[in-house]
């Protein structure tokens, strides 16, 4: 598609030898929705589906896939991964050399954080599938701080859409510690919490509140699709997210996905493909992809995978970007 440039800040991510491509499409189903983990070790990008009929029994599912790469970014395959215990996966992040997945669960089964290695047989194993015993909603996107803590974001989107039971809990943001295995609400007050991410020096907090848009489809344009940041601040000792301020709001569709690059730009999956803010919260610039895209990842050196339900699109920003996720 193309580049669209707000401010000359955006040149420095976007340049005369930026491209955009596809490297992938499938017309079966939405294979690409949500995740974007890019395993360097493997070149690999692992990405989950968004619901469709299981051609087998009719009833709503999402497919793992994983994308091989070659070292320069093409695509060389796909593979459906087959992860029953990741129950109707949606976003995701690197961890331990694998993936830690968002589990939203069924209708039957608890979700949770799930880990699973990125080769075959993709072994997994749960992280934590409850807050204190309360089953969460459907989790939906995660991020992992330096120290080892997982933060991720609870909404209730999985019952709109049918596919959880009825809300144990409020639309919330959660840290889980492995060290001592504890859970613990750091935010709330959302309609829809979805995005997280933190900024390259792990300072500020950014979530997504996608409130516009409900699991019914309705949307209502007084309704919250806000990038909020907050200070991650330590109180007696502990991590406390303050200071909650309006970032930006997307100005077509919602900010699902949120990453940052190192120099602390913030890029984010909206209705008209990502959009680009300085960390001081200016739009910078866009990468226009029809129909949108709800999530992405960087690779190497400037590359931008982003998924757009039936394509997955590569773009090549400038030379010295990076993803902070990563830093390569």
């Amino acid at each position: 598609m193309s580049f669209k440039i707000y401010n000359e800040g955006a040149n420095a991510i976007f340049d005369a030898s930026s491209t955009v491509e596809v490297i992938h499409e499938n017309d079966q189903y939405p294979f690409a929705h949500e995740a974007g983990v890019f395993i360097p070790e493997e070149n690999a990008l692992f990405i989950t589906s968004n619901q469709f009929p299981d051609p087998t029994t009719g009833q709503k599912t999402i497919q793992i896939s994983k994308v091989q790469l070659s070292p320069d970014g093409k695509f060389i395959s796909c593979e459906e991964v087959n992860a029953p215990d990741v129950t109707m996966a949606n976003g995701g992040v690197n961890y331990k050399g694998g993936v830690l997945f968002c589990s939203q669960g069924s209708l039957t089964a608890p979700g949770g954080l799930v880990f699973m290695q990125p080769i075959t047989p993709y072994r997994c194993a749960a992280l934590v599938t409850s807050f204190h015993g309360r089953d969460f909603n459907s989790l939906n996107d995660v991020v992992v701080h330096s120290d080892g803590s997982v933060w991720f974001t609870d909404p209730i989107y999985g019952y709109e859409q049918g596919i959880r039971p009825a809300p144990q809990l409020r639309n919330q943001v959660y840290r889980y510690d492995p060290k001592d295995e504890s859970v613990r609400v750091v935010a709330d007050g959302f309609g829809r919490p979805n995005g997280v991410s933190f900024s390259p020096d792990e300072k500020v907090v950014y979530i997504t509140d996608t409130d516009w848009i409900h699991g019914d489809g309705t949307t209502d344009d007084t309704r919250a699709r806000t990038i909020y940041a907050f200070d991650l601040s330590t109180i007696s000792g502990e991590p406390f997210l303050t200071n909650k301020r309006v970032f930006a709001m997307a100005d077509t569709g919602i900010p699902d996905g949120i990453k940052c690059d190192t120099k602390g730009n913030v890029y984010s999956g909206c209705g008209d493909g990502v959009n680009v803010w300085s960390p001081g919260g200016v739009l910078l610039g866009k990468i226009l992809i029809s129909g949108g895209v709800a999530n992405f990842c960087f690779g190497r050196n400037g590359e931008l995978f982003m998924l757009n339900e039936h394509k997955i699109w590569r773009a090549q920003l400038a030379s010295g970007v990076k993803g902070a996720l990563l830093g390569i």
